[in-house]
């Protein structure tokens, strides 16, 4: 009984194949395009296991494929190298849509409006250049044109701008020895919203529903300092948002943060941070040192980014009948924060945020021609 090995079944021994160091590291770059390129990937370990002398049979078997495609891909790499390994064009369709229709559809998209609309859709491109929906909406993907989406932005005109980044910049990354900086500012008009009819439940297959229309039962403002260093909050509700309010809290940081310390607050320019009442109190407390970002940067303040999670977490889908309901789940929030704090760290450099708002505003301007 004679018993054969799997690479050992008769037929005519494959030519050998050498490989020139280039050609070596040509093919073990292109082997590990797995995601981009897999066809050429499988190809490109083909050659490299052949040329290791590797049997066809265990090639295929190793790289899960048949030996027909390892014996065409050795073939095709011996007649012509490694620009055999790829794809030949193949025949098709010829093109129907012209550079000149794809540059008039990019050109009406940029500088012009459709009749009683503020932007174009699909549909409305289509008609007007007589081509389809779909091939519209491949033109404006091959060049990035989303004229359905819009976004927000506004250059702060702070003449002060590149002086307060740097400032606050630094005491985010540097913070000054035996001093503690806080973020401050305040979440005003929180509504206590009650929905008019209940809430249903989650459950399996089912999102959480609620009544889009509420009834209102008042209003709280939140005043908040956020521990740039560790993340925890010293948080307090007054039903109004003044310099009276301020004040106290600014007494409320006072008696929170350790006698010894200075305490830097990184403020927004709302005018009751600045009142002459204000001033008074502060040349009453040396140790409080106040530091304002520019106009229009709401960004640079890292509370804001608390507020956020505040929103989201706890308010957003909350039901109130009332201001201290309303207070008590904001209270909670701050509890559960506090518990486990954790701070929001700052990576960007003074540097790199001018760098950014310069080239912004550059192009800004090259946009509107000035």
């Amino acid at each position: 009984m004679l018993v054969f090995m799997q690479d050992s079944i008769r037929g005519p021994k494959p030519k050998s194949i050498r490989l020139s160091q280039d050609q070596k590291s040509e093919l073990e770059r292109l082997s590990k395009r797995v995601r981009t390129n897999r066809a050429v990937s499988l190809r490109a370990k083909i050659i490299l296991m052949s040329a290791d002398g590797v049997p066809g049979l265990r090639i295929s078997k190793k790289l899960k494929t048949t030996n027909q495609t390892v014996c065409r891909w050795r073939s095709r790499f011996l007649s012509g190298g490694i620009d055999a390994l790829y794809d030949e064009r193949r025949p098709g369709a010829p093109r129907k849509i012209t550079d000149e229709q794809v540059e008039k559809v990019v050109v009406k998209t940029l500088e012009e409006k459709p009749k009683g609309a503020t932007h174009w859709s699909t549909r409305q491109m289509a008609q007007n250049m007589g081509l389809s929906q779909s091939s519209v909406g491949r033109i404006w993907r091959a060049f990035g044109l989303k004229p359905h989406r819009t976004s927000t932005h506004s250059l702060s005109t702070d003449p002060l701008f590149i002086e307060k980044v740097r400032d606050v910049v630094g005491l985010y990354m540097s913070p000054p020895d035996n001093a503690i900086v806080l973020s401050v500012d305040e979440k005003s008009q929180i509504q206590a919203l009650n929905r008019t009819q209940p809430i249903l439940p989650l459950k399996p297959g089912q999102e959480e529903r609620q009544t889009p229309d509420y009834d209102r039962h008042g209003t709280t403002t939140l005043f908040a300092a956020l521990d740039v260093n560790t993340g925890s909050v010293i948080g307090k509700c007054f039903p109004r948002h003044r310099a009276i309010e301020f004040k106290k809290f600014l007494r409320t940081i006072d008696a929170k943060v350790p006698e010894g310390q200075d305490i830097h607050l990184i403020l927004d320019n709302y005018n009751t941070h600045k009142t002459p009442e204000i001033k008074k109190w502060l040349l009453r407390h040396p140790r409080f040192h106040l530091h304002f970002i520019p106009t229009h940067s709401s960004w640079l303040n890292l509370v804001e980014r608390w507020f956020a999670l505040l929103t989201e977490r706890q308010l957003k889908r909350s039901s109130h009948t009332s201001v201290n309901q309303l207070k008590k789940a904001i209270e909670e929030f701050l509890e559960v924060t506090n518990e486990n704090p954790t701070p929001f760290v700052w990576t960007k450099t003074a540097d790199q945020i001018l760098e950014k708002v310069s080239r912004f505003a550059t192009a800004t301007l090259k946009d509107h021609g000035k």
